[in-house]
């Protein structure tokens, strides 16, 4: 993923939220920005379960692949909150802890948005709070303006 973040306007949740909906994957995922914090960090986002996330028919739970994309846009998203620059996923890892059912919580805390790289941790919980599932990610940061 690569998002031109130019200025984020002074609404971060609804900066943010409009680079995501500008991209039609993050958009049919319908994936949501609930909270911004640029002081401390982080960002919260939230998606919704869809059929088309389902692992196996009439499980109610996560395939792993919707899980990983958003972790993927929660950390790019919240690193290009925090650095106010366009941004793009270099490596990822997800660890997942556990079947993840209903509206899951993706909690992103940028480690370190350095020059050309920023580092991202985020959480992913269930509707009942559980940790379902841990990611990294590495992002190139575009060039300051």
């Amino acid at each position: 993923m690569n998002t031109p973040a130019s200025s984020l306007p002074s609404d971060a949740v609804a900066a943010l939220q409009a680079l995501c909906d500008a991209s039609p994957f993050i958009r049919f995922a319908a994936i949501r920005v609930l909270s911004v914090d640029a002081e401390a960090q982080t960002a919260c986002f939230a998606m919704p379960f869809r059929p088309e996330f389902e692992r196996g028919a009439g499980t109610g739970q996560f395939h792993g692949g919707p899980i990983a994309s958003l972790i993927d846009t929660a950390g790019c998203m919240a690193l290009i909150a925090v650095a106010g620059r366009g941004a793009g996923t270099v490596d990822f890892r997800t660890d997942y802890l556990r079947p993840a059912a209903g509206e899951l919580q993706a909690q992103a805390r940028v480690r370190r948005a350095g020059r050309t790289m920023g580092v991202v941790d985020v959480d992913v919980l269930d509707t009942a709070g559980r940790l379902v599932a841990t990611g990294r990610g590495t992002f190139f940061l575009e060039a300051a303006k």
